[in-house]
């Protein structure tokens, strides 16, 4: 009877081939969950500060259109000086002060900042808001979200977990035309 020696080549084979089929899975499964793990550590989807409210204002009364975009936010921060009668923004309006989430109403393209017409127009397909993110013309079904701001202890923070509920089309709270041509 003839003695077996080691580990056949068949058997080096498979369990080589077991082996980084193992890996190979055990990486896509940690990768997976690595992804969809949320992360909230002060990024968008939690509440993020932006600094001093005399500050933020004292800045943004030199910026074009009088708002500054917060990357991090994903939001524009602008001066609000509608009088807020309709009630349109109650709750997202803190000390003069308003955020509009970037995310168009239309596809959810980012909205940029016009410099000549001072609003955000949606280039991909051509919606326009005032400043408050008011829908004025094109395709989007309202207006652009606000997130909720606070100003505790004179330090301005937004809420980006939820954006609030858009203003719907036909809002004009502060009834702003455009002051050039459009982008």
């Amino acid at each position: 009877m003839a003695k077996k020696r080691g580990m056949s080549r068949r058997d080096f084979f498979r369990n080589t081939w077991l082996a980084s089929m193992g890996l190979s899975l055990g990486g896509f499964g940690g990768a997976s969950l690595a992804f969809l793990w949320p992360t909230l550590r002060g990024g968008f989807g939690s509440k993020i500060e932006l600094g001093r409210v005399d500050d933020l204002k004292r800045e943004l009364e030199t910026l074009p259109g009088k708002m500054k975009y917060y990357a991090e936010a994903r939001c524009y921060l602008l001066l609000y000086d509608g009088d807020g009668a309709d009630n349109t923004y109650k709750g997202f309006a803190t000390e003069g002060l308003l955020a509009v989430y970037q995310k168009c109403a239309h596809l959810g393209c980012r909205v940029p900042f016009c410099e000549t017409s001072r609003w955000l127009e949606c280039p991909c397909h051509g919606s326009r808001y005032n400043k408050e993110g008011e829908n004025k013309f094109g395709p989007a079904p309202t207006g652009l979200a606000h997130f909720p701001i606070t100003a505790d202890g004179g330090t301005v923070t937004v809420d980006t977990a939820q954006p609030g509920a858009a203003p719907p089309c036909g809002v004009d709270t502060i009834g702003e035309e455009p002051e050039g041509l459009h982008c």
